[in-house]
């Protein structure tokens, strides 16, 4: 079973108080403010008067902690773990996935390389 979100609007808003937030997923705003102590990636921006706003990202970040800890029963040092790791997979996946693409590029250009006519093909071949 996914975690439900209660009202939210996907995408409607660029950024959301922490009533807005706490109320989307049924909780207080003080769990908020906990989680962001327990989960330094959870680190939503301030606006210039220090409320926290947070981000779609930051909404959907906090959805998958909640899931972790509501749903499939992580503490928060396994959550945090689980989601560490799954950060540390996610940049060893980009890198791979840079390489790869350097590797298409360069096979590319060599297709190409070989699609054209050589020099010395061009020639007739000379008449005896």
């Amino acid at each position: 079973m996914a975690f439900q979100v209660c009202g939210m609007e996907n995408g409607s808003k660029l950024y959301y108080g922490i009533k807005e937030v706490a109320d989307m997923f049924a909780i207080n705003a003080s769990k908020l403010r906990y989680y962001e102590k327990e989960f330094p990636t959870l680190q939503p921006k301030k606006n210039r008067s220090g409320d926290r706003i947070y981000t779609q990202a930051d909404i959907d970040h906090l959805k998958e902690i909640l899931e972790l800890t509501n749903e499939k029963g992580y503490t928060l040092p396994g959550a945090r773990e689980y989601l560490k790791i799954k950060e540390s997979n996610q940049r060893e996946h980009a890198v791979y996935i840079n390489k790869l693409k350097r590797i298409k590029t360069f096979m590319e250009k060599m297709r190409a390389g070989l699609d054209k006519p050589q020099p010395d093909q061009e020639k007739e071949p000379d008449a005896d």
